[in-house]
This record gives C-alpha cells, structure tokens and sequence, in this order.
C-alpha cells in the first residue's frame, strides 16, 4: 500500500455517499455537527469483522452520548451486508458497502490493499467540522480496541 496517501490529522475528510445494509444512502456530508468513526474492515463474515461490528453496535449508545456516530465499512455488496448484519445481530449500526466502484472510499482515506483488494482495518474518526481527528491502521487479524476510540473521544 502507499501510505503517502493515506490522511493524517487534522485533513479534511473525503465526502462520500455510501449505501448501508438496509439499502440507504449514507452522507458524510449530511452528518456536520456530529462526530463520526469510519470503522473499517477488511470483509464481512469473517470472525475478527464481525467482532469489531458488535462492539459498534454494543456501544452506539457510548458514542451517541458522546456526540458520536459509527459505521462499518468494507468492500461487501449491500445484499452481503443485509444477511451478515442479520446473522451478527447489528441492527442499528450502519454497515455501509464500499462495492462499486470497487473501494472508491477506502481508496479515497488511503487506506486500500491493492493486492488483497480490500481495505486496511482500521478507526478513522472525523470531527464535527470534517477533518479527521484519530486514525489508527491495525493488523488484519487484530480486533480494534474500541476503548481507545471512546477515550480520545472523552478527551
């Protein structure tokens, strides 16, 4: 991967339109004012994937009290998205499907492995302006601690 193209803190996050598994649209431009969590892993139905989605799901409330909204993001078709959702349990949390153009968004955060043609795992987190304010690439078999998302989101 080309890591000169990945974000930083404190850039200005790419606006994207994505749909979710539920087969609505979802607008990073829609959500200013709120904090977002891009969470992004690399395929659904893999157990590690599904873990760091249920841990969205079990703390949207945490976040929602923190003025925060997340969503999963993954390469998965929305038809893909809407049984695995179903099979893990998510309901409420946004599985958005990054399918065609295959990556558009991962490519756009820098954050999207060529040779495997999925994205990195990885916690991105955009600020109620837009601009990214945490972003951490973790390794493919490793779950994201979402602790540390809340943390820096406590402050």
């Amino acid at each position: 991967m080309d890591n000169t193209r990945t974000l930083k803190v404190g850039d200005i996050a790419p606006d994207f339109v994505l749909k979710d598994h539920h087969n609505h649209e979802f607008r990073l431009a829609e959500q200013k004012g709120k904090r977002v969590l891009l969470s992004l892993h690399p395929l659904a139905w893999t157990p590690v994937c599904g873990h760091q989605m249920k841990d969205l799901e079990a703390n949207a409330a945490v976040l929602a009290g923190l003025n925060a909204i997340a969503v999963g993001v993954s390469v998965d078709s929305v038809a893909s998205k809407h049984a695995w959702a179903k099979s893990i349990g998510v309901k409420t949390t946004p599985l958005l499907s990054d399918f065609w153009p295959h990556g558009q968004v991962a490519h756009a955060l820098g954050l999207f492995r060529e040779e495997e043609g999925f994205s990195e795992r990885a916690n991105v987190l955009i600020d109620e302006n837009g601009r990214v304010a945490f972003i951490k690439i973790y390794a493919i078999p490793e779950r994201p601690p979402l602790d540390e998302v809340i943390a820096f989101l406590k402050g």
